[in-house]
């Protein structure tokens, strides 16, 4: 990732480059709601659907409905935390 950005943006950034398990260890790392609803959007990415309600909820975020695609919840985060 490029230097100078949060952890919630390399997590970010190093999903979009496919790099699912770089992105899951470092947003574990981030301590608030933002790592939170990382690791929900990681979740619901591979998935596994029940690990991601059970991360929604601690970033204090509804499960996106079921026309949000992944790109669209990629794009709210990266403009929540930008």
């Amino acid at each position: 990732p490029p230097a100078g950005i949060s952890l919630g943006q390399q997590a970010l950034w190093l999903v979009k480059a496919g790099r699912w398990d770089d992105s899951h260890d470092l947003c574990q790392d981030v301590p608030d709601p933002v790592g939170a609803w990382i690791h929900a959007y990681l979740h619901r990415e591979e998935g596994d659907l029940g690990n991601a309600s059970y991360w929604y909820h601690r970033a204090g975020k509804e499960v996106p409905e079921t026309g949000v695609t992944l790109d669209d919840e990629w794009c709210q985060i990266a403009t929540a935390i930008s």
